[in-house]
């Protein structure tokens, strides 16, 4: 998986370069994510503005990354969802469980 990571104060940004996050693709996600927690990273932006496609594996690699993340007292946001992609968050009922933003600067500005 195509990953763009920066690294803002004591948060990470991780923009996601693919249009498909499935069963593929989204374990990749998942072992970069518990990579940045075990380097003591636990505040984790998800810039999802190129993906266009989510199925369970990919929503699982996120529920994953949001649970570690509130083991270790940190957050797991998502940003820039896509129609289709935000459809899928509203269908599963995930949209109550993440937080979800417009932008990266709101996602930021949120901390």
């Amino acid at each position: 998986m195509q990953l763009n990571i920066v690294e803002q104060g004591d948060i990470v940004k991780i923009e996601i370069q693919e249009e498909r996050m499935d069963a593929h693709n989204s374990g990749d996600l998942k072992e970069q994510m518990l990579q940045l927690f075990d380097e003591g990273k636990c505040h984790l932006i998800i810039n999802l503005a190129a993906v266009r496609f989510v199925d369970s594996s990919g929503l699982g690699a996120l529920v994953s990354g949001f649970k570690n993340a509130s083991a270790r007292d940190g957050s797991l946001k998502l940003c820039c969802l896509q129609p289709q992609v935000r459809s899928m968050f509203e269908l599963t009922r995930l949209h109550r469980v993440f937080e979800i933003f417009a932008t990266i600067e709101e996602a930021l500005d949120s901390f």
